[in-house]
């Protein structure tokens, strides 16, 4: 309808008996429209309700691995890991140490270190590997890998 006042819009409004919305109270001038105002919040509602649908939030799973775990089980609990990650979850890798192995943490540091050769670059660690009580752990998610074309252009500008 173009601008026209406040008043105006009201009347035709009053006059097609439905109701006058404002939908964007930012704009200059505000931008209203003639609705039926119930039919308009369900649609909203209905709009958002698929916005929070499509959102996924990320879950932190985590993977027990042992200092001596052989390397076909450390594989085989790698790919399970590796399911998760490409979900999109974060991973938490946890060693746990029982009796005399306490006496030997590199060992753990190892496992990890392998898990983390495993990934190479896929991967990201957003906690470094510590020590909680009996368990050594780690946290790691995706790295956000960029398009081809973004790092051909990073490396022509840097030329």
């Amino acid at each position: 309808m173009g601008v026209i006042s406040r008043e105006e819009a009201l009347a035709k409004a009053a006059e097609q008996e439905l109701d006058l919305v404002e939908v964007a109270e930012n704009a200059q001038p505000p931008v209203a429209r003639i609705v039926d105002f119930e039919k308009f919040k369900y649609q909203e509602d209905k709009k958002e309700q698929a916005a929070r649908k499509r959102v996924r939030e990320v879950e932190l799973k985590e993977v027990w691995l042992s200092p001596r775990i052989a390397a076909h089980d450390l594989e085989t609990r790698l790919k399970k890991a590796n399911e998760f990650l490409e979900e999109g979850d974060k991973v938490k890798l946890t060693v746990k140490f029982r009796g005399r192995e306490m006496a030997h943490p590199e060992q753990g540091y190892k496992v990890v270190e392998n898990a983390l050769k495993f990934w190479g670059e896929k991967v990201i660690v957003e906690r470094e590997t510590k020590f909680e009580g009996r368990n050594m752990t780690t946290i790691i998610g995706m790295a956000k890998i960029k398009p081809k074309q973004e790092i051909v252009n990073a490396e022509s500008q840097n030329k």
